[in-house]
């Protein structure tokens, strides 16, 4: 703003002096207006899916008590992008339990549990039809994603618009240039000439 205002009486403002100027400000107002709001909408829009997720996940999903049948591998730690626990020991067992319908299942899970020996009881993820599957998101790992999303949306939107800024400014400047190339040509060669009347 007070580039725009400075330039407005100075005597040696040229007009592309002034564009720059108002093309610095706009690009100034949409990088503190535009890239926040873009952010905001596509976190909210976001955050809206993924809870919407969240909340179908844990109606399909159910915690069901199985019997580990023997132990895969030894525990290694693991990151489960889906909860917002972070890092946890867990041991990949072969487990047997029941589904809804009464048949028994069997698979490969991976357990928090510390008892992990044949014959243990431990809590498993199963769908609907009572076959294994992963943990649901939990809502604090949904706003987490979301909020990234936003993040990134905002940080975009401030990459174009600077962007845009700089390729308006190079076209602007590469145009003052030419006209200034056109002007020198017309007078430029006779200067310091003998004889053509300077």
């Amino acid at each position: 703003m007070a580039g725009v205002w400075r330039w407005r009486h100075n005597p040696l403002r040229r007009a592309t002096d002034r564009r720059e100027a108002w093309l610095a400000l706009t690009a100034f107002l949409l990088l503190v207006v535009a890239a926040p709001v873009i952010g905001w909408f596509c976190g909210s829009r976001t955050d809206a899916a993924l809870q919407a997720s969240v909340r179908a996940q844990r109606t399909e999903r159910h915690l069901t008590t199985a019997v580990v049948v023997r132990r895969v591998t030894a525990a290694h730690f693991a990151t489960d992008p889906e909860i917002s626990t972070g890092r946890v020991t867990r041991t990949a067992v072969v487990a047997r339990w029941h589904a809804p319908d009464g048949s028994a299942r069997s698979a490969v899970v991976s357990t928090a549990s510390r008892n992990a020996k044949p014959g243990a009881k431990v809590r498993v993820w199963t769908d609907r039809r009572g076959s294994a599957a992963p943990r649901p998101m939990d809502a604090r790992t949904a706003r987490t994603h979301a909020a990234l999303a936003g993040f990134g949306a905002a940080m975009l939107a401030a990459l174009l618009i600077e962007c845009s800024r700089r390729l308006t400014l190079r076209r602007m400047t590469r145009h003052r240039y030419e006209q200034l190339d056109r002007a020198w040509a017309s007078v430029g060669p006779d200067w310091g000439r003998t004889g053509t009347g300077s």
